[in-house]
């Protein structure tokens, strides 16, 4: 019987390299491993209304509304893209998953414990990074227009909740300051750790 695939998430503020860093991991894992290199919100139907209608509006949507509808896509994502893909052995690198929610509608005063409860059905990761870089680094980076939550003190408060997690050791940090190439250099070597114990060595 083929073995499950390892299910692993890259977490971080906008700006953080945490895309960057997702695809350059894939693009080097894809050398030895079946890949899929996925991220949230998905390309369904929910993940693309949130794309272009929520993010980039004047205001933010109600709170529980805005972990409602990322809840509905990360279980389209993970019925559609994510568990297909590890029935079949893959390695899936998300861009993104359950801790989002979690650190950007839970900063805002909205219950974690309710988040949890309405996204109970989403796959827990096998592996889970969260790329560290402060509020001020991450908006400077971005040379886009920025979405409803990429403001300053909304990612001050995100990057708080998202160290709870890493302090529960749910989430692995790494220094995203650094140079791009250091930053891929300590991603890569934990997850080639964390695949040879996932798979018996």
């Amino acid at each position: 019987m083929q073995k499950r695939g390892a299910f692993i998430v890259i977490e971080g503020l906008d700006g953080s390299g945490k895309t960057t860093q997702a695809k350059l991991l894939a693009a080097k894992l894809i050398r030895s491993q079946n890949v899929l290199y996925t991220a949230e919100p998905s390309q369904g139907g929910v993940g693309t209304f949130i794309r272009e209608s929520c993010l980039y509006g004047k205001k933010r949507l109600l709170k529980a509304v805005e972990a409602l509808l990322f809840a509905a896509d990360r279980i389209e994502h993970v019925e559609t893209e994510i568990k297909p893909a590890l029935r079949e052995g893959r390695l899936v690198i998300s861009d993104r998953y359950l801790y989002s929610s979690l650190a950007y509608q839970g900063s805002s005063k909205l219950s974690i414990d309710w988040i949890s409860e309405i996204n109970k059905y989403a796959l827990k990761p096998d592996f889970a990074v969260f790329i560290d870089v402060s509020p001020e680094t991450a908006l400077k980076r971005l040379n886009r227009e920025k979405s409803v939550m990429e403001r300053l003190e909304t990612q001050r408060h995100v990057r708080e909740v998202y160290l709870k997690f890493v302090e529960k050791g749910e989430l692995v940090r790494i220094d995203g300051e650094r140079s791009e190439t250091e930053v891929l250099e300590t991603l890569l070597n934990l997850v080639m750790r964390f695949l040879e114990g996932f798979r018996g060595g």
